[in-house]
């Protein structure tokens, strides 16, 4: 058994293949989540304990980790009433988060954090599902060195890479900047087919001919299966790029291509494919 014990908020589609693996790495877990049915059922799977707020996951925790949709919930999880800050602090504990929030959002919790004698990195993580049920995921923190020291027995057992990319709100920077690049590689990978599909080229040609050469990659061979079955059950959803994207305009995005990327996922978004794969994308600009 791991003597660290770990708090952990939030349990989505990368959450509950990421606490798996901690319990299988002999992680003593105590979860919280706001649907406390799925926490539960989690339980009954791997043994780990429930709460029912995010408050009682300090009682008995060395570091909290938090993986959730958005800024809002996780603000909500450190300042509401309830909250992990609301009550006793164990000393000298940590908390990482892992989801993808503004580096703003950050900034204010870390300083919260520290106040109250808690360690804060930000680290969120590049890889979906996949990735997450297989621990490859790429981990990217944002905070002080013997915090992140302290961290890497946990990130080695989730991801397949770490890297302290410097202070807090680093690894919230360099994840917008990877998820502009993905959004504009699913972008153009959409543009590509569509047009080859208006002159006469089928999809699986064009897509076997990207994906034998060297412009191919390993997300264009992922997605590619999405848009020959048409199937676009979400890996990584729509609405979730285009909120990251948001964050990173205001961060300062302002290029030719982000600009381009956003107007696009606004369209996509508004035509109802948020709950859709990334990859829905080209029924948009179809």
């Amino acid at each position: 058994m791991n003597t660290i014990r770990i708090g952990w908020a939030g349990l989505g589609n990368m959450g509950i293949p990421m606490v798996r693996n901690l319990v299988r790495a002999g992680f003593d877990v105590t979860v919280y989540n706001r649907t406390v049915a799925k926490a539960r059922t989690l339980k009954v799977e791997t043994g780990v304990r429930v709460v029912t707020s995010p408050r009682e996951l300090t009682a008995n925790a060395d570091i909290i980790i938090t993986m959730v949709t958005d800024d809002a919930a996780l603000k909500a999880v450190y300042q509401l009433p309830d909250g992990m800050l609301s009550g006793k602090i164990p000393v000298g504990l940590l908390a990482i988060d892992m989801s993808t929030v503004s580096p703003d959002t950050t900034k204010e919790l870390a300083i919260l954090c520290r106040e109250k004698g808690i360690g804060y990195l930000d680290a969120p993580v590049s890889g979906g599902v996949k990735s997450a049920e297989d621990a490859k995921l790429v981990i990217m923190a944002g905070g002080r060195e013997n915090d992140f020291e302290r961290a890497k027995p946990v990130f080695g057992c989730l991801g397949k890479a770490a890297h302290l990319m410097g202070e807090n709100g680093s690894g919230n920077y360099a994840k917008l900047a990877i998820n502009t690049f993905l959004g504009i590689t699913m972008q153009g990978l959409a543009e590509a087919v569509v047009f080859a599909r208006k002159n006469g080229i089928a999809p699986e040609s064009l897509l076997s001919l990207i994906n034998s050469g060297p412009i191919g990659s390993v997300i264009t061979k992922m997605k590619s299966p999405n848009i020959l079955n048409n199937n676009f059950k979400p890996a990584f959803a729509l609405n979730l790029l285009h909120k990251d994207i948001r964050l990173a305009k205001a961060q300062g995005l302002d290029t030719p291509l982000g600009n381009a990327l956003a107007d696009s996922l606004q369209a996509a978004m508004k035509k109802g494919y948020g709950e859709e794969d990334m990859m829905a994308i080209i029924k948009s600009i179809a």
